[in-house]
């Protein structure tokens, strides 16, 4: 789940962000220039959980981003009530790709919230992503189902990342029960790190990264205010820029700095363009000299 991408957000076009993302009509920005560190940043579509997939597409290519996460279940187009799922037909995925295509997004994962742990089931789960063109699943399985996933995440070369939510609703709300569940395995298997729910739990994002190393696959990253809630990178309390120079200290590169954001459902692209510009700024500010 890593090698050196462009970025999908150039910093020329920082100052255009906002704009592009008050209409989707909107030419996407020019991704010309290279991204320094390798990291790929880009939204979840569970940002967009109101809309359809297409529709998640669409927003992700207006704001000039390249990659995106999906999640199992979300209806894939406003002319069908077909829904992105393992049923779906080789048609079906066609047009995905199709879309994807066109748009020049590219999915990099999918949420399937449970991968079954019985080997048909788990198969099941894995062609779905491998029909999908997916890099990665992130979920939350239970541990006695991991022996199984281990092994078609060799067979499919497709990376698992275990999602936290926060203490009390996730068996892996903590660093240390991934890293516990991860003992003895290979390089597949590891975190898929959310920082607002570190955060709900008690845990400095900036120090659970360090706790995980080179566990973490991924991140849905969440800036939050003083009532937990979502608020653009770098404007709460979650301490992002630490937590990128945290990765950057430790040579760490995330599959994908998801953007996930919980609020303004109807329309929270101006908030994510505010969180693409923040990130570009960072990472320019890193890759400069004085940052190494």
């Amino acid at each position: 789940m890593k090698t050196v991408a462009t970025l999908a957000i150039a910093v020329a076009l920082v100052p255009g962000l906002c704009a592009a993302a008050e209409t989707q009509s909107a030419p996407p920005p020019s991704v010309a220039a290279k991204e320094p560190l390798g990291w790929r940043v880009g939204p979840t579509a569970w940002s967009f959980r109101l809309f359809t997939f297409f529709e998640a597409v669409e927003k992700t290519a207006s704001l000039g981003m390249k990659y995106l996460e999906a999640f199992q279940g979300q209806r894939i187009s406003k002319e069908s009530d077909l829904k992105l799922d393992a049923s779906l037909s080789d048609d079906a995925f066609a047009r995905i790709r199709a879309k994807l295509d066109a748009a020049g997004v590219k999915l990099t994962s999918i949420y399937i919230h449970n991968i079954p742990g019985d080997e048909a089931g788990c198969r099941r789960a894995f062609e779905f992503a491998r029909k999908l063109g997916v890099e990665f699943i992130v979920s939350e399985p239970p541990p006695e189902a991991l022996d199984t996933i281990e092994k078609c995440c060799n067979e499919y070369r497709i990376n698992v990342a275990l999602h936290n939510h926060p203490e009390g609703k996730s068996r892996y709300w903590h660093p240390r029960e991934v890293l516990k569940v991860c003992e003895g395995r290979g390089p597949r298997i590891g975190a898929c790190g959310d920082t607002g729910h570190w955060l709900r739990s008690g845990l400095k994002p900036s120090e659970a990264v360090q706790m995980l190393g080179r566990r973490l696959l991924t991140l849905h990253v969440k800036d939050l205010d003083e009532a937990n809630h979502d608020v653009p990178w770098g404007t709460g309390k979650s301490g992002i820029a630490e937590l990128f120079q945290t990765l950057h200290r430790l040579q760490l590169t995330p599959a994908l700095f998801g953007i996930e954001y919980e609020t303004k459902w109807e329309n929270n692209l101006p908030e994510i363009a505010q969180c693409g510009s923040f990130f570009a700024q960072q990472t320019q500010k890193l890759a400069t000299p004085a940052a190494k």
